[in-house]
């Protein structure tokens, strides 16, 4: 009989992006059962919550890495990312993770599962501009997320010709947001990047749907707040329809009327109630933990460098379609979808490409030729 799989499993459910990490949870366990069930093999899914303080992402990294998991899945933020890297690295574990991110990294000690700016800004980019014109306000969250996508969208509309009218940074919990959708208002921007999290998103959003109320050149259909981190299970914490008709892109929405989506929804309806909406970031921790399961049994070890060999020698059938980890970057091959969110608070989806191989460092080499968006309605 063959040792359990030990697996670790960092996420913070509490704190300003407790949405995320509790659905993030939910989907990196539900993939883990899944597994043992249908594998015979047994799990041993070794959890750590550190409640989103910084400091305590490296404490729980090294307690699972001490109880023998060579491999975690897990953190949500870039910087709770940063925080437990030199850590794997120097125990040659596995960092599995699964959350869109700012780019310009490659680390032979993480999987990345998430997408990249290639796969979801600027393809977005791609989409807003010809439609509302190369004159965007940026608002973000005050780190890393916030601030190199926001470096990024700048250069975007540089190379576009047109001028970002204005950008401004808020900490993770700030909800004070009157000044800066003031600023939006006198500025009038063409549309607006939304790069906040969690709480000060949630207000953020609210705040401009009673700006389009009064100006009807802020509605969505005029000025769309675009976001690249925004998930089904955070639009049930905001006010009722705050962000109805914005636009949001993902490598995974809900609504996708696909057969092996329809077939997971109903194996997650069996297990969480028919009212579960998959998030992206659940399905991004569902796919993370199935690739390391199916991984280590594939290459008969958890050796994280044979995982990877095993990982890059083949495709491998996830939620995404089928999904190849890329050997030079660890980075994984991610169809890119434009969901605008309905009033049953998810996300139809109005436009998607098919994947797109990840280009971490914005080189031009690794997608010479990007298929169009291809527009639903």
């Amino acid at each position: 009989m063959a040792d359990a799989l030990k697996i670790g499993v960092l996420f913070s459910t509490s704190g300003p992006y407790s949405p995320m990490g509790r659905d993030a949870r939910d989907g990196a366990e539900f993939a883990l059962s899944e597994f043992a069930a249908a594998s015979g093999r047994a799990v041993e899914p070794m959890f750590f919550d550190p409640h989103a303080d910084l400091s305590a992402y490296l404490e729980g990294a090294r307690e699972l890495l001490r109880a023998g998991c060579r491999h975690i899945v897990g953190t949500i933020t870039s910087a709770a990312r940063k925080e437990v890297i030199p850590l794997v690295e120097k125990h040659d574990a596995l960092l599995w993770y699964m959350c869109p991110y700012e780019g310009f990294e490659a680390n032979e000690n993480v999987i990345y599962i998430g997408g990249c700016p290639n796969q979801h800004l600027i393809p977005l980019f791609d989409h807003l501009i010809p439609r509302f014109g190369a004159r965007p306000y940026l608002v973000g969250a005050n780190y890393v997320w916030g601030w190199e996508m926001n470096r990024l969208a700048r250069e975007l509309i540089h190379n576009a010709g047109g001028e970002v009218l204005g950008e401004r940074y808020l900490p993770l919990e700030e909800t004070a947001v009157d000044r800066i959708v003031a600023d939006i208002e006198q500025r009038r921007p063409s549309f607006i990047l939304n790069n906040l999290i969690g709480p000060s998103s949630y207000a953020f959003l609210a705040a401009i749907r009673k700006l389009g109320k009064r100006d009807p050149a802020f509605r969505p259909e005029n000025c769309p707040v675009v976001s690249c981190d925004l998930m089904e299970c955070e639009l049930d914490e905001m006010s009722p329809r705050a962000a109805l008709g914005q636009l949001c892109a993902a490598s995974y929405f809900d609504n996708l009327d696909t057969a092996d989506n329809l077939a997971f929804k109903a194996r997650v309806a069996t297990r969480f109630g028919d009212q579960r909406r998959v998030s992206s970031v659940f399905a991004g921790a569902y796919t993370a933990a199935k690739l390391c399961a199916d991984a280590i049994v594939a290459a008969g070890d958890d050796d994280p460098l044979e995982v990877r060999r095993m990982l890059h020698a083949s495709a491998w059938p996830t939620l995404f379609g089928s999904l190849s980890i890329d050997r030079e970057t660890n980075h994984a091959a991610l169809p890119f979808h434009l969901g605008r969110i309905n009033a049953e608070n998810g996300f139809d989806v109005i436009g998607s490409r098919p994947p797109l191989a990840a280009d971490p460092y914005l080189t031009g080499r690794r997608q010479p030729a990007a298929p169009r968006l291809r527009v639903v309605s």
